[in-house]
Formats: structure tokens, C-alpha cells, sequence
């Protein structure tokens, strides 16, 4: 087990979790659902078993390409600590317990995991002919937001489509500074990334205007439903650590681009839903006396 989590790096999944978190609960407290366990248990299955199978299948994928890059030879199929077909069929059992799981929340969420998993595992190729890459990872997650608002209603709506704007943006941007370390491998593998196309300069150009966008995003659900005084917090936070991790990423100095990847990233992710979530109390309770209302 211990090796299988190392092969999908499951401390990764605090980058999107928190998000599904927030969308689960933005649809119990903006709509008439009332909270169910059941729901929240299948929710939380959908999100490991699709990021299991999305890992695993990148790393079955990419394992030549690995072993050459010394970067990523340690990792376990390049050295030897797991199988190939190991890491195939561990995606196979993900997928099909992603579907079955879908299966026991409601007819969209089940007609729609093909789609999910298309997203999700697709990713891994496009490195092979795009350098829009980083968009595609961005994609896969914000799909957690809407996916946990439609486990919970069966409906799409506008509020979590925010959220996952948001992701897209944020989850592109950091993906863009991490690959600055492989800038070299990747033109010399003929592989495409930002950084390859555009250079460290304007990929960190690039990066911070994704970053701009997904602050927008983040702020834009408090035009549609009362925000309190943890909403506010929790953005001007987010947006710190935001800036924080491109003020840590020089092109040429990439010796922190990994403590701003994993953890300015994972401590901006956490503290925002910590907030989200005091402040979705706080609006159940009736506690009017901290809310700071704004209306379209």
C-alpha cells in the first residue's frame, strides 16, 4: 500500500480536495438539499479513486520518458519498486471503482464519469503535442467543485462553475512554474510545456496572469450569495500565497520551485476552505451581526 500511494504521490490530493469540500458544502447551504454522510463518503471515494487512477495511469504512461529524466528516474516504475502492469491495473481497479461509486449517487454523476475519467486520464498524453498541457491538468481538477456540487443535487449551476474557474487557472499557473525544472529535458525530448515554448521569463509572465484570473474567479461567488468576514479572509489569504510563490521562483533561481509547489499551494488550498467552510456556518446560523452582504 505504501508503495501505491507513493506511485500517485497522495499527499497531491490536498491541492483538489479541498475544493470538492467547498463544493459539497456550497450546495448544501445555497440550496434545499440538507447534509447527508452517505453523500459526502461517496464523494470523497469519487475524488481518490479518479486522482488514483489519473496518477497511476500518468506515471504508466510516462515511465520511458521518466527513467530518462533525471528528475523523475527515482520515481517507482523507473526504479523498479513497481510494474507497469502493476500501475495499469491498479488504474483499471480505480476507474471501475470511480464508475461503480458514481452508480450509488445519481443518473448524471453516473452518465457523466466516462467524461470525468476522459479528462483526467487524458492529460497524461498531451504533453506529446501541445504545450496547453498545464490548462488540461487544470482541467481535470477543477472538476472537483462541480462534481461535488452534482453529488449532492443532480444539477449543474452557476456558483461551483466559479470555483472551478478559479482551479483551472490556479492549478495551470503552479503547474507551469513546476515544469520550469524539466525546461531543457523537454526540448530536447521534444515534449511540449509553456516553459519549452515560451521560456522561464514569459512562462512565469503566463503564470502569474493565470494566478490573476483565479483570484477574480474566487471573489466573483461573493456577488451572488452573502459572503461573511471568513469568505474575505480566506481570498486575501489564497491571494497571498499566491504572490508569495512567485516571489519564491526567480528564472534563475528554481531552488524553491518545489516548497512552492507542494506547500505554499497545499496551505493556500486548506486555509481557503477552512474559511469557506466557518464562513458557510456562520450563514446557516444566522450569525448577521459578521456578515457582509452583497447582492447582484
Amino acid at each position: 500500500m505504501k508503495k501505491y500511494f507513493s506511485l500517485v504521490t497522495f499527499s497531491h490530493t490536498i491541492f483538489a480536495m479541498p475544493f470538492a469540500i467547498i463544493g459539497f458544502f456550497l450546495a448544501i447551504t445555497t440550496t434545499n438539499y440538507s447534509f447527508e454522510w452517505q453523500k459526502l463518503a461517496f464523494m470523497l471515494l469519487c475524488m481518490v479513486f479518479a486522482r488514483n487512477s489519473a496518477m497511476a495511469f500518468n506515471r504508466y504512461l510516462d515511465r520511458d520518458i521518466d527513467a530518462k529524466n533525471p528528475r523523475t528516474k527515482v520515481r517507482d516504475i523507473p526504479a523498479g519498486r513497481i510494474s507497469p502492469f502493476s500501475a495499469l491495473t491498479f488504474t483499471l481497479i480505480n476507474c471501475a471503482l470511480f464508475i461503480i461509486t458514481t452508480w450509488f449517487i445519481n443518473r448524471l454523476c453516473f452518465y457523466l464519469s466516462p467524461v470525468a475519467l476522459l479528462v483526467v486520464l487524458g492529460y497524461s498524453a498531451t504533453k506529446r503535442f501541445t504545450a496547453l498541457c498545464h490548462l488540461v491538468l487544470g482541467l481535470g481538477l477543477s472538476l472537483a467543485p462541480i462534481g461535488a456540487y452534482l453529488v449532492v443535487t443532480g444539477e449543474f449551476a452557476l456558483l461551483p462553475i466559479f470555483f472551478s474557474l478559479s482551479v483551472l487557472c490556479w492549478v495551470s499557473g503552479f503547474d507551469i512554474i513546476y515544469a520550469l525544472q524539466d525546461e531543457d529535458f523537454d526540448r530536447t525530448e521534444k515534449l511540449h510545456s509553456i516553459p519549452a515554448w515560451l521560456g522561464k521569463v514569459n512562462a512565469l509572465r503566463l503564470s502569474s496572469t493565470l494566478h490573476v484570473l483565479s483570484a477574480a474567479f474566487i471573489v466573483m461567488p461573493a456577488i451572488f450569495i452573502p459572503a461573511g468576514w471568513p469568505y474575505y479572509i480566506g481570498i486575501v489569504f489564497f491571494c497571498a500565497m499566491l504572490i508569495y510563490q512567485h516571489r519564491l521562483v526567480k528564472p534563475t533561481d528554481l531552488s524553491r520551485v518545489n516548497f512552492a509547489f507542494m506547500t505554499t499551494n497545499g496551505i493556500a488550498s486548506v486555509v481557503f476552505a477552512a474559511f469557506f467552510l466557518l464562513d458557510r456556518f456562520l450563514a446557516m446560523h444566522g450569525n448577521a451581526s459578521f456578515d457582509i452582504n452583497i447582492h447582484l
